[in-house]
């Protein structure tokens, strides 16, 4: 059985390290990167150049799978082909399509031309560069900083770079930048509770971060952000760096006749996590519209696109097997939202669908937890 997995994303590294060898099974990863990066941590690195990439042969190593280091071009899934940026073809019996999202612009005037994004370790080099240049004596330019979206990253993002630029003004002796938080809704994580949330926005302010929610961005130039209230009110916020993380939306690059998408261009699937209409191909991660046990669509979270994953992982092996795939039961085991160095708030799972909040450096610890309990998962 030729499988493909294209990607090595939270979900695409998952099925590959839950592989082994096995007669009849030919498996190939194909990712444009040597290195698996941890996304839900681009924010240290955008501010303080943490690592946050990991090496994927010693992943691979002992599941059978191969890495094949290329970008992928074009899905077509009538024709089972995966077409490469180098124009070479590869054919599967079972394709694994894990190839994450990319950054959503809403069609905003200027925005996609002129904001940073935080979607890879580029991005994040991008930002962190920019921050290390405007506390230099040299810098002339506008030092500030907008940050349209403040769902989870956005939050995360804005909280490291107040620290960042705390630091740089006792080192360096310069004042801070100002740090623009704007929201077209009408609060910031609307992830959390209401308790939960206060407690993160009093974090912000205390950071000095302006927080400006029900403000839509309407257009971006090169320096400038112009922003619109509810009731019509604009006003344009001067900028030096300008960084969007304000929504996703699936890679357009699957083809097919049978195919059926939904909200953000993600690809429709069934319990097994197989697109609708093509049972050898398995969608999971972002680029996947899964269903939860109440038929709303699973959320596009890293703890989610793992545990499709190892689900799928271990499917491909039932299939090897000559066995029945196991179907999906997606399960939130919690949520936690760092706020720089040892500070966090969020919620972990208990017994009977009931919540526990946590905040401070506890939530700091479970946090961590999380991301230890991925590292053990891809070992």
């Amino acid at each position: 059985m030729k499988t493909l997995i294209l990607g090595a994303g939270y979900s695409g590294l998952a099925v590959a390290t839950k592989m082994k060898p096995a007669p009849g099974l030919e498996a190939l990863m194909v990712e444009q990167n040597a290195y698996h990066t941890f996304e839900t941590r681009l924010h240290e690195a955008a501010a303080h150049n943490t690592p946050v990439t990991l090496p994927l042969a010693p992943l691979l190593r002992g599941t059978g799978v191969n890495l094949e280091k290329a970008q992928v071009e074009h899905v077509n899934l009538d024709d089972k082909e995966v077409k490469l940026k180098d124009g070479r073809v590869l054919t599967y019996d079972t394709l694994v399509v894990g190839l994450g999202s990319v950054t959503n612009f809403y069609r905003i005037p200027g925005l996609a031309e002129n904001a940073s994004e935080l979607k890879q370790l580029s991005d994040a080099d991008e930002i962190f560069t920019f921050v290390n240049r405007a506390y230099t004596t040299e810098y002339q330019g506008n030092r500030d900083i907008v940050v349209g979206g403040a769902g989870l990253t956005g939050v995360e993002l804005v909280t490291e770079l107040a620290q960042r630029a705390q630091l740089l003004t006792k080192e360096r002796g310069l004042p801070p930048f100002n740090i623009y938080l704007v929201e077209a809704g009408p609060k910031i994580l609307p992830i959390l509770d209401d308790a939960l949330r206060a407690k993160a926005q009093r974090t912000l302010e205390e950071y000095g971060i302006h927080i400006l929610v029900g403000h839509r961005i309407t257009q971006a130039t090169a320096d400038t952000v112009t922003v619109q209230t509810a009731s019509g009110e604009q006003k344009t916020l001067a900028a030096g760096k300008i960084i969007w993380t304000g929504g996703i939306q699936a890679r357009d690059i699957v083809s097919g006749s049978k195919l059926e998408k939904g909200p953000g261009g993600r690809i429709a699937v069934d319990d097994k996590l197989r697109a609708k209409g093509y049972p050898e191909v398995f969608v999971i991660g972002d680029m996947g519209l899964a269903l939860n046990q109440e038929g709303k669509p699973v959320p596009t979270t890293a703890q989610h696109a793992g545990q499709q994953g190892r689900l799928t992982g271990k499917n491909i092996m039932r299939l090897v097997r000559g066995e029945e795939p196991e179907s999906y039961e997606p399960t939130t085991l919690g949520e936690f939202v760092s706020l720089g160095g040892l500070m966090a708030v969020g919620w972990m799972k208990l017994p009977w669908n009931q919540k526990l909040a946590i905040t401070g450096g506890i939530a700091h610890v479970m946090k961590r937890a999380s991301e230890w309990r991925w590292r053990i998962s891809i070992d």
